[in-house]
């Protein structure tokens, strides 16, 4: 029986769908699953001595720095195991992670493809095919899906939760009910490897996961979509049977700007249906770097959001980059005023004000002609392009504002603390009468809905 071994190392603090839904599709075909997530548990080393497959799945940036880190200990621990990375930064990191010893690199709709490089590693060890991989490397295929696997995961309560005023937290599910998506935003690692397309997850599956995952305990569920409406013809329905069966359920979403805009009809709707919290990457309160970043909306644009938001009732959790190489200490500044006027101080994330612009393998910034400049840079420990801002004022802008935020964190500031701290800071970088002005702040909400995982990158 071949032995097989799934490894999350960090998924945004939520219980990994990347390893329950290609657990399915094995467990299916006979094959002996493991699922492992150090975000939770401890590697288990008598298991991994006895896999014929580790596999570990790295959708993110985060993800795929900690995976590179385990790899190392698990080939002293079984040196004959066929090793696979898996998930959107896989691709990406190919030319690396194939270096430092990976056989097998999917990508895109993953399941299909540990699906087949299973069977063909039950083959090898009958003595027939050889070891190398057949599998494409990146499989946008339409897939009929599994209800996940979640038996050996840990417990809901372990994870991210949702944070309410003074109302207990609420154990978080998560499902993921779309992939990829149709849009081209250049710092997006979904682009290069989705190239425009998106693939739905059936709606049966989808809502079956989520009744499992309401029968462990979960009071909330997290749509892990990168945008929810990109079918919305899709997304509609899901939340209306939902709310329909588990009327006491909440929910939470991403969504684009220029989706919240187009289809903004529908916004009564998510909050009829128990939507809670909307996620949005704004990325930038500068039309400049919105152009270059290729992200299809200007300030006005979310300005504008922001009021249909409030006005159908629903939380806005805003996400921005705000050090990239064409931001300024002005633009900085402007930036936090206009978080303050707008009302979304302390509904921000504090590490989403302390965000700097990542440059992966395959970005397409570098269709950017003053970033071509940067493609020599590719650190291998950090698995990004480095660069630095022409101004230096902005580095060290930079760095001040992420001990504050990481220190007001690990203290427990409120946001507002944090919030005031920075603008204190940001006012300290050019002269005085360029300097914010003292921040007028008002008593803190605790009202708004929140995930308590800060994290989004």
């Amino acid at each position: 029986m071949l032995q097989i071994v799934l490894v999350s190392t960090y998924d945004l603090g939520h219980q990994p769908f990347g390893l329950a839904s290609p657990a399915a599709w094995l467990r299916q075909s006979g094959f002996q699953v493991n699922c492992v997530d150090l975000a939770v548990d401890s590697l288990p080393s008598e298991i991994v001595r006895q896999a014929h497959l580790v596999a570990f799945y790295i959708p993110m940036h985060t993800a795929t720095r900690l995976a590179v880190e385990v790899f190392t200990h698990v080939r002293q621990l079984n040196p004959l195991a066929h090793l696979c990375f898996y998930g959107l930064y896989a691709p990406l990191n190919e030319v690396f992670l194939r270096k430092l010893g990976a056989q097998t690199i999917l990508g895109g709709e993953y399941e299909s493809g540990l699906l087949h490089l299973c069977h063909r590693l039950h083959s090898i060890l009958a003595g027939s095919l050889s070891d190398q991989q057949t599998e494409p490397l990146v499989s946008l295929a339409r897939q009929q899906f599994l209800i996940p696997d979640r038996c050996d995961l840990p417990e809901l309560s372990k994870y991210a939760q949702l944070h309410w005023g003074s109302h207990p937290p609420r154990k978080t599910g998560y499902v993921e009910a779309t992939r990829g998506c149709k849009h081209s935003c250049r710092h997006c690692p979904i682009v290069p490897v989705y190239e425009g397309n998106f693939r739905i997850i059936q709606k049966d599956v989808v809502l079956a996961d989520i009744r499992q995952q309401v029968k462990a305990g979960a009071e909330h569920i997290t749509f892990g979509d990168p945008d929810f409406f990109n079918g919305v013809g899709h997304a509609v329905p899901i939340v209306q049977a939902l709310h329909q069966e588990f009327p006491k359920v909440t929910y939470d979403v991403t969504i684009k700007v220029e989706h919240l805009l187009r289809h903004s009809e529908h916004l009564p709707l998510l909050k009829e249906t128990g939507c809670v919290v909307v996620t949005s990457a704004v990325e930038a309160m500068d039309d400049h770097i919105l152009a270059l970043l290729n992200k299809k909306h200007t300030v006005a644009d979310f300005i504008q959001v922001v009021q249909l938001c409030q006005k159908a009732g629903l939380t806005l959790n805003p996400t921005f980059i705000p050090f990239t190489p064409w931001s300024s200490v002005t633009g900085y500044q402007e930036f936090l005023s206009s978080l303050f006027e707008l009302g979304l101080a302390e509904q921000t994330s504090p590490i989403q004000l302390a965000i700097r612009l990542l440059i992966t393998e395959g970005s397409m910034l570098f269709e950017i002609p003053d970033m071509q400049k940067q493609s020599e840079n590719f650190n291998q420990q950090s698995l990004v392009y480095e660069w630095e801002h022409p101004d230096s004022t902005m580095d060290e802008l930079y760095s001040d504002v992420l001990e504050l935020v990481s220190s007001g964190m690990q203290k427990n500031q409120t946001r507002p603390e944090i919030f005031e701290a920075l603008w204190n800071c940001a006012s300290t970088k050019t002269s005085p009468h360029s300097s914010l002005p003292p921040l007028p702040l008002v008593p803190g909400r605790t009202d708004f809905p929140y995930l308590n995982e800060p994290w989004y990158c």
